[in-house]
């Protein structure tokens, strides 16, 4: 159970997203943000994931996980924590083109919608472990409650979905659900959760730190810009991704994935009560159903993860 709150607890704080750039300066760009954000987040992310990662080596009389020697792994999962980095940074772009194309309602609710369905199909097609039928119910309730938390404020809107935009809000869910597998992936085979988190905060930072000299950051000249900077890098990357990892852990991708649907939710609560926004009466509905579908996932993965690791080639 405590993983599940951990991961909740990482979706809170991804949630809190929207507002603190809605509370921002006027004059940004979501890629400017966007890029920032991971530059601080990624460094913060590596930095606090490496120091806990040789306190748990030095704890461990007889560590039952590996560390950043790679000396027996090869160079496979070096690449594949360079992967994790990669999908991250990337998964900024296609979330924006999406919210750009089809507007932040229906592009959120496509990326954060996907994403746990790829996740539990791509960990299906990786491990051959079916998704359990809690897990196949909880997902379908949440994913019904994020559409109609989406939709419910675009009821009056006669506006066509853009096939690009969709596109891209589809591949941030991809990315999400790579990174969980992926993850996963590393964890079952022996590899320290926290070194794993601070080689995809490490990779992201350096591959957005490429689009620094392209993008205007005036905004970070002033006091309001430097606080919304620091907290969506440190606290909904660094602090959120080292939870995110740690609770995965004790669960499958799939059912991280789903959990991680607290993060509309959050961000619909701060809307109200932080924004003064005013939901639809579809819009609470979908709250309503998202949250029993949470709850119902958590209820769910009281019991421990039973270990079915991926293969590992010899």
């Amino acid at each position: 159970m405590l993983h599940v709150l951990t991961v909740l607890a990482a979706a809170l704080l991804f949630g809190t997203t929207g507002t603190a750039m809605a509370l921002g300066p006027d004059d940004t760009t979501p890629l400017s943000v966007g890029a920032v954000r991971l530059v601080i987040g990624g460094t913060g992310l590596a930095a606090i994931a490496f120091v806990l990662a040789r306190r748990h080596a030095r704890r461990s009389a007889t560590p039952p996980t590996r560390s950043l020697n790679l000396s027996k792994g090869g160079i496979r999962p070096l690449a594949l924590m360079g992967l994790t980095g990669f999908c991250l940074a990337l998964y900024q772009p296609l979330f924006f083109l999406g919210t750009e194309r089809n507007g932040v309602a229906v592009g959120t609710v496509v990326a954060l919608g996907s994403a746990p369905i790829l996740a539990g199909l791509l960990e299906w097609a990786l491990t051959r472990r079916v998704p359990s039928g809690t897990w196949m119910m909880a997902t379908g309730l949440a994913t019904i409650g994020v559409v109609l938390l989406g939709f419910g404020g675009e009821a009056g809107s006669t506006a066509g979905t853009d096939p690009i935009g969709l596109l891209g809000s589809v591949g941030a869910g991809a990315t999400f659900a790579v990174i969980a597998n992926v993850q996963r992936r590393l964890l079952d085979q022996g590899w320290d959760p926290f070194t794993v988190v601070g080689s995809m905060g490490a990779s992201s930072a350096v591959l957005s730190a490429l689009v620094l000299p392209f993008v205007d950051l005036s905004w970070l000249a002033t006091a309001p810009g430097l606080v919304m900077a620091f907290w969506l890098g440190i606290a909904t990357i660094s602090i959120a991704y080292v939870m995110f990892t740690w609770g995965l852990g004790g669960l499958t991708a799939a059912t991280a994935a789903t959990l991680t649907l607290g993060e509309p939710l959050t961000a619909s609560v701060l809307g109200i009560v932080v924004l003064g926004e005013r939901l639809s009466v579809l819009a609470i509905a979908g709250l309503l159903v998202l949250a029993i579908g949470l709850a119902l996932l958590a209820w769910g993965s009281r019991a421990p993860r039973d270990p079915v690791p991926f293969a590992v080639e010899g």
